[in-house]
């Protein structure tokens, strides 16, 4: 069976999403920001400060690439994973991707809510957060677009599982 990849911004709900509709599925489910932590020894904060973003980019290249075709498999991506080493290409050639497009309005509530302590490029204390996540938000759209769906604005996994159905 296709793999499902997750894509869009930071809290825009694809580990929420991502194992409800493992679940749903009977799939095996990953977040790769876990497998990062683990494949690491240390947190994605820890990475950034101690190696750097390009590390961390890289790290999320091999990691992308064990999850193999047809491995039956929902996949949380990190926010920025497709937008980096031609991430997108690798994801749209080994399952279905899902771009789940929510308003960066909604993003800088669920990350003031919620906190960001795992997500060193959201600081819940910028006091320019909106506009950084609009500006990251427009700088990656045109890479998230390229997702074989595309679903705007809040769902739930009912609504994504039917789009899904439809390319399964």
């Amino acid at each position: 069976m296709k793999n499902i990849f997750l894509i869009g911004m930071p809290s825009s709900g694809k580990s929420t999403l991502g194992k409800k509709i493992a679940d749903a599925l009977h799939y095996r489910y990953v977040d790769t920001d876990k497998l990062i932590v683990r494949d690491e020894g240390r947190s994605i904060p820890e990475i950034f400060a101690q190696s750097g973003e390009d590390y961390f980019r890289e790290a999320e290249r091999r990691v992308l690439r064990t999850i193999r075709p047809g491995d039956s498999t929902v996949v949380s991506t990190g926010g920025g994973m497709p937008c980096f080493n031609d991430n997108i290409s690798y994801i749209n050639a080994s399952g279905i991707s899902v771009f789940l497009d929510v308003p960066v309005a909604i993003l800088v509530q669920r990350i003031l809510a919620h906190g960001a302590e795992d997500r060193p490029l959201n600081n819940p204390t910028d006091p320019d957060l909106l506009a950084t996540l609009q500006q990251r938000y427009m700088n990656r759209l045109p890479i998230y677009n390229q997702a074989h769906i595309v679903i705007s604005g809040e769902t739930n996994e009912e609504y994504v599982l039917r789009r899904i159905g439809e390319l399964l």
